[in-house]
């Protein structure tokens, strides 16, 4: 039997008191109150209430390495970005990688795959695959809802993904960027409970208003804290903290411990930030993710203060797997899984004839995932449209990664890059090459170094060039957090270098396929208008 002394942060009855934890065979055996004078804290760990670990560009059981070092215990995790490119085999691969360590991943069966007809994923999860997903204990819930069109037009096959979570009593996720009235009425009566794609205040409340749970999101690309956290005050029993994406090289620094942080120093009472951090996502997922209640997995952290929230020890089901600063996780191996088949690009490719006076653009917002349209006077050469370093409108390319095919163009501004191009095999949500630069040497350059490597993120110029490989479904690494977020890090520099002015170059450029979020964005089969929902042209 262990005994860990402190002062322990009983957030349900929201009191702190001097006392021990008695651990006996991974449970919480007592909870005594007792003098002693140990100045550090006791709580329940964290818990990231939406998260796609792909994004991390780690596998599972090495994204647990680093959480454990910010106190996180569990995540409620969407494995929709493997599923994208290899099916269920996918969604197994991260179930079974997950199980071999400690920490609890709880891993949903992804809704949409593909997220929409107007792409080209590397495989399909139809509402049969769903109903074994649902089957599997390993499920916890159905996974965001990101085709909220088919829920408000009742398209049958996205209902019956929906009726098999009913019938297993599984939650269901909601995603809903900006969708308000009636139509959220609609969605929300569908049986989905929860959406962390609130990016405004009024949108937030209108959603709590209404029933459904707020996922208060700060990842690495889009960051809602700002906007949304003055309501958790109110609503602190319906508010949850997730990063939904989250780069490697942020991940070293700090996880949801920096939500905490950041909630309290803006005057927040501990105990409501404790609750969303901690309580509700255990409660609304039905976690099997101790509470510091006797008889619980002994599943909890010990931090210095309640105010940085800064992690000594982290405890998973009474086993201690972080340590002042050592995280002792295992390593776990495991096999490279793929699906990339295409060849490598010519220039001539990426070439678009045009007469055009206007073209539409893609504007892409700093920390953001909506996109606005606007109209822009074209750049012809050569009757080729081309990018124009001066107006800081740059082309791009989403080009097929798994079958040969025509690379889709665009123009985008915003990237600020004055060489070169950038390149990345992370293009949600079906993961085809993603590219943007200055000329069409430099965007076939950059897309065939990721072609050669089967996957990655890169940076090119005239005289040089870097790639992270990403061999794992070509979305994510077999090295450790440390060497890939060393590696991504000189890669973001590299970006800036050439002239990339955002925060997340690599992280937007992820985003500019997403299809399901407004307003203007490019699949590999064309330039997409997220407000319609249907292909746009790119001549204005």
């Amino acid at each position: 039997m262990k005994t860990i002394q402190g002062q322990i942060v009983d957030i349900q009855n929201r009191t702190i008191f001097s006392g021990s934890i008695l651990v006996e065979n991974g449970k919480i055996k007592a909870v005594k109150k007792e003098e002693h004078d140990v100045k550090h804290y006791i709580l329940p760990g964290f818990v990231d209430a939406h998260i796609h670990i792909e994004s991390s560009m780690l596998v599972p059981s090495e994204f647990a390495k680093i959480a454990v070092k910010h106190g996180t215990v569990a995540t409620v995790s969407d494995p929709h970005e493997i599923a994208n490119v290899l099916g269920v085999k996918g969604v197994e691969f991260m179930i079974e990688n997950g199980k071999q360590t400690p920490f609890k991943f709880n891993f949903g069966a992804p809704s949409c795959v593909p997220a929409t007809t107007f792409e080209s994923a590397g495989a399909v999860i139809n509402s049969d695959d769903i109903k074994n997903l649902m089957a599997n204990p390993d499920i916890k819930y159905l996974a965001e809802m990101m085709n909220y069109p088919g829920v408000l037009f009742d398209d049958s096959e996205v209902l019956k993904k929906i009726e098999w979570a009913k019938h297993y009593n599984k939650p269901i996720d909601g995603h809903a960027p900006g969708l308000r009235g009636d139509d959220l009425t609609k969605y929300i009566s569908a049986g989905i409970t929860t959406d962390h794609e609130c990016f405004t205040y009024e949108e937030g409340l209108e959603k709590l208003q209404k029933g459904m749970k707020v996922l208060i999101r700060e990842g690495s690309a889009a960051k809602n804290f700002e906007a949304l956290i003055d309501l958790l005050p109110e609503y602190y029993q319906n508010i949850m903290f997730c990063s939904d994406d989250k780069h490697p090289d942020d991940l070293l620094l700090h996880h949801i411990n920096k939500l905490c942080d950041r909630a309290v120093a803006k005057g927040n009472d501990v105990f409501n930030v404790l609750q969303a951090a901690c309580i509700n996502p255990v409660k609304h997922y039905n976690l099997d993710v101790g509470l510091l209640n006797e008889g619980d997995a002994a599943d909890f952290i010990i931090v210095e203060d309640l105010k940085s929230f800064k992690t000594l020890q982290t405890y998973i089901n009474g086993e201690l797997v972080f340590d002042n600063g050592t995280s002792l996780m295992p390593h776990i191996s495991f096999e490279n899984l793929n699906n990339f088949n295409t060849e490598k690009k010519e220039t001539s490719d990426f070439q678009v004839e045009s007469q055009a006076k206007n073209i539409r653009v893609i504007e892409a917002l700093d920390g953001e995932l909506v996109t606005n349209q606007i109209l822009a006077e074209a750049t012809i050469e050569n009757g080729n449209l081309v990018s124009n370093t001066k107006t800081d409108i740059l082309k791009m390319t989403v080009v097929n990664r798994y079958k040969n095919d025509k690379p889709a163009i665009a123009f985008i501004k915003n990237f600020g890059l004055k060489e070169g191009a950038i390149a990345s095999s992370v293009g949600h949500d079906s993961h085809n090459i993603i590219a943007v630069g200055v000329d069409d040497e430099a965007i076939c350059k950059a897309v065939n170094l990721i072609i050669e490597n089967k996957g990655g993120i890169c940076a090119v110029s005239k005289t040089k060039q870097d790639v992270v490989p990403l061999p794992v479904a070509g979305i994510m690494s077999d090295q450790n957090a440390e060497t890939i977020g060393k590696a991504y890090a000189k890669l973001d520099q590299m970006a800036k270098d050439l002239g990339a002015t955002l925060h997340a170059p690599y992280m937007t450029l992820s985003f500019m396929a997403l299809l399901v979020i407004p307003a203007l964005k490019l699949s590999d089969k064309g330039l997409f208008d997220g407000g319609k929902f249907e292909f746009t042209s790119l001549e204005a």
